[in-house]
């Protein structure tokens, strides 16, 4: 478990800066007012997602493998990070669905109907809920965290000179 601190830490900031990243967007309008805007803007978050992986990779080379930790280490390292992240998800989208915006869901299946993009308010019930999110956050997770992994890897390995 002591192997695995590091993963654990970040996988807690990664959590936070998710549920600061929905406050933001709560406080910008984009779960209300301006919501025709959200499923473009949201995707911007993975900026700081990204910055956050690599600052994960970054202290586990630097803190446990003592600045030499190659492709495969950083892999398992990044995988095992994305897994936690994945676990904890179910909870910061409850967190984000019924403690930060509980009026999303109402909002978003309301707008969704209004321009057409579901026939009936019980399609977009059906899409726009916490159990259908909170499956879309741990698949999410493990995809977009090891894809990211794999390739922040590729530069934050230790490169060896042959």
């Amino acid at each position: 478990m002591k192997n695995l601190k590091i993963e654990f830490k970040w996988a807690i900031i990664f959590s936070l800066v998710g549920l600061l990243w929905m406050v933001l967007e709560k406080i910008s309008g984009l779960h209300g007012k301006y919501i025709d805007y959200h499923l473009y803007l949201t995707n911007l978050f993975a900026i700081p997602a990204i910055i956050v992986m690599v600052m994960a990779l970054k202290d586990k080379k630097k803190n446990f493998y003592d600045g030499q930790m190659n492709y495969k280490q950083g892999l398992i390292s990044g995988i095992i990070l994305s897994v936690i992240i994945a676990l904890i998800s179910p909870l910061t989208q409850w967190i984000t669905s019924y403690v930060i915006t509980p009026e999303y869901f109402p909002n978003v299946i309301k707008r969704s109907v209004e321009i057409g993009y579901f026939k009936t308010t019980a399609e977009a019930e059906a899409n726009f809920n916490y159990p259908n999110y909170a499956k879309q956050g741990v698949i999410s997770a493990l995809i977009m965290g090891v894809v990211t992994i794999a390739i922040t890897m590729i530069f934050i390995r230790t490169k060896t000179n042959k």
